[in-house]
């Protein structure tokens, strides 16, 4: 039941909650506004009649002082003269025009009802034409007998003008009465207004906001207590309209969720299970391919978990040989060894698993429907009714493919495809590195074999066309007759064997040293002690500063380099005394090898005293380059050399 019939419309209107209080707001205001409006206008009405009786009282008290003067003035009393009653008759007459004219600034009028204005034009009127003139002959007459009529009759004039203004003052205070009645209709107007307006509004409130929002309470609660069949009523088409309606949807939606909540813990539980399964078979495959292996044992390996991860029946992986347009197999699982002997290398795009490698991305059909172009007729003398193949690619470069096989229909799901991609992806990254490692390493003994090529060359090939050269002088020496010359032939053959013989050794004990797990500073150590005890050169190794080491093959060539170096200021320099200064700095590795020998010029390099250090110099740049270093040799005859060695770490393994 509604209480009133015109908020019952308002509330079946599409107007908004907020344009209904609003508007009912505006009404009452509007209405309030012109009730206080009438009210100030009739206060302002009373206040100019007040004013205007006031003023009509002292034309009254100013007409009888007028006959007290002029009375005065003929019985020649002192202190009052003609001066003073035209003073007084100046100021009667500008009330008489205030009065008029009135004055909204006071504010002070003339009312108009009960014919004021006309009493006070006739009265105003009388003045001017009966008693004015009376006064003003007063004032210019001289004539004692004269004034004295004058002042009698003015006296007969005044009181009857001074009946005809307190008639005056009796319409305008009844006016003012009035007035005053009409002003408390409007203040009661105004309290009931007030008394009216806030029943209305409270009853508003009530059938807008309250009861819908004590709906919306008992909804809630209800449905707190878990009864999803609560719903509300819609019974507007504003801010609680939409508020119910989204409630209901609500209500709905949880109705629906609770009903099939087990339903669907069940499908999230699978879904999680799953999940679950991937990741633990992707990170078994991972941690596996991280295993070193040989690539055929990574293959088999992989193939065998993924179709235990997957429940597959049998599988194939194979290699593709780019330069043969072929796939090679290189591991098999769960089909017979003939059906392996006949797909040992397959064509690119040839049967699935070259087509696979053709279009450069999985492939998964049935056997038995299968095109023309893709036969399949060895799987199908094996059993099998579904099979899927996957590419093994790498940096967008296919270098592989493995297939999948099922007795059984079978349909892969897209996150099962996904994460057959990914291990694709992760084989492929495993398999390049071994290849990648493998190519690593050929470089490095090919490297290794040029350096020690160059050392046998520039060390004992030379000691050896030096012996040959001394070998044919002897023996030119010997056919001469020139014994002396032959057995001083014979020694320098002897000194050369020797020395040749102490260079192989040397280069032994280079490539027999390697860098211990201490690190550089220890291998130094142990290099610098065993020179001393073979020269008996006073050697001196200072380690300073902190920061990050080099791989191990960087300062095995770093140690290579150092070794070099000592090994020319050995044979060379004739030093007594040999300082190794190692400085590690976080940007940084600098080793300086500095002699106190004999010196040589860098520039003379047809010098035979310098010609072994610039072998061993260039011996020392190349290595140097190898690991990205700088390898700087300063030298004055007479003053020492030193070696200087800048490496940057590359590695963040610390010290």
């Amino acid at each position: 039941m509604w209480p009133l019939p015109g908020l019952k419309m308002m509330m079946a209107n599409k107007l908004s909650l907020s344009t209904k209080i609003f508007g009912i707001l505006g009404i009452f205001f509007l209405v309030a506004l012109i009730a206080i409006g009438l009210t100030l206008h009739a206060s302002w009405r009373l206040e100019g009649v007040a004013a205007a009786i006031n003023d009509m009282g002292s034309q009254r008290m100013r007409t009888e002082r007028l006959a007290f003067l002029l009375s005065a003035i003929d019985q020649r009393l002192p202190a009052i003269t003609e001066v003073a009653a035209a003073a007084e008759i100046d100021r009667l007459e500008r009330v008489q025009k205030a009065l008029e004219t009135g004055d909204s600034r006071r504010p002070m009028f003339l009312p108009e009802q009960l014919g004021i204005h006309r009493a006070a034009s006739d009265l105003h009127d009388r003045w001017r034409r009966h008693v004015r003139p009376l006064l003003a002959e007063f004032l210019s007459t001289s004539d004692a007998d004269r004034r004295h009529a004058i002042v009698q009759e003015y006296a007969l004039r005044a009181d009857s003008f001074i009946r005809e203004i307190n008639q005056l003052i009796d319409l305008m205070e009844r006016n003012y009465a009035d007035s005053t009645n009409l002003l408390r209709a409007y203040q009661v107007m105004l309290v009931l207004l007030a008394v009216i307006g806030t029943s209305i509004l409270t009853l508003y409130s009530l059938i807008l906001i309250v009861r819908p929002m004590r709906a919306l309470q008992e909804g809630i609660q209800r449905m707190t207590a878990d009864d999803f069949s609560v719903r509300l009523r819609v019974e507007s088409n504003d801010e609680f309209g939409e508020l119910a309606n989204g409630f209901n949807l609500m209500a709905n939606h949880l109705q629906d969720l609770y009903q099939t909540l087990e339903q669907r813990v069940e499908s999230k539980t699978q879904s999680l299970e799953e999940k679950n399964q991937e990741l633990a078979t992707l990170y078994e495959i991972t941690a596996f391919l991280n295993e070193p292996m040989s690539t055929e044992a990574l293959c088999n390996g992989f193939l065998h978990r993924t179709l235990r991860a997957i429940g597959a029946d049998g599988g194939t992986l194979r290699l593709y040989a780019e330069k043969d347009q072929e796939l090679y197999l290189l591991a098999h699982e769960g089909v017979s060894n003939e059906f392996a002997q006949r797909e040992a290398s397959l064509q690119c795009g040839e049967c699935v698993c070259g087509e696979a490698v053709s279009i450069d991305g999985s492939i998964e059909t049935d056997v038995r429907e299968a095109a023309a172009r893709l036969p399949l007729a060895y799987c199908k003398q094996e059993g099998i009714r579904t099979v899927a193949a996957f590419p093994i690619v790498y940096d967008r470069r296919v270098i592989g493919v493995y297939t999948l096989m099922f007795r059984l229909p079978r349909k892969l799901t897209p996150s099962e495809r996904h994460l057959l991609e990914t291990l694709g992806q992760n084989l492929a990254v495993t398999v390049e590195n071994q290849r990648l490692q493998a190519s690593e390493k050929e470089l490095a003994v090919a490297g290794e074999r040029n350096l020690m090529a160059q050392e046998l060359h520039d060390s004992i090939a030379q000691g050896l066309a030096f012996l040959n050269i001394q070998i044919q002088l002897m023996s030119e020496s010997l056919r001469q007759g020139k014994q002396e010359e032959a057995r001083e032939t014979l020694a320098r053959i002897r000194e050369g064997v020797q020395e040749s013989y102490d260079d192989v050794r040397e280069l032994l004990v280079h490539f027999r040293t390697r860098v211990e797990p201490e690190g550089l500073d220890t291998a130094v150590a142990k290099v610098l002690k065993k020179l001393e005890a073979q020269s008996g050169i006073a050697t001196t190794l200072v380690v300073s500063g902190k920061g990050l080491s080099l791989p191990h093959d960087e300062e095995s060539q770093a140690l290579h380099i150092i070794q070099e170096a000592l090994s020319n200021a050995r044979k060379h320099s004739g030093a007594k005394s040999l300082e190794v200064r190692l400085e590690r700095q976080p940007e940084k590795l600098t080793v300086t090898i500095t002699d106190d020998g004999r010196g040589f010029s860098p520039e003379r390099e047809t010098d035979p005293l310098t010609e072994h250090q610039h072998v061993g110099l260039k011996i020392m740049q190349e290595r140097a380059q190898r690991i990205g270093g700088v390898c700087q040799v300063h030298s004055v005859p007479g003053k020492g050399t030193t070696v200087m060695l800048t490496l940057p770490p590359i590695t963040a393994r610390p010290l």
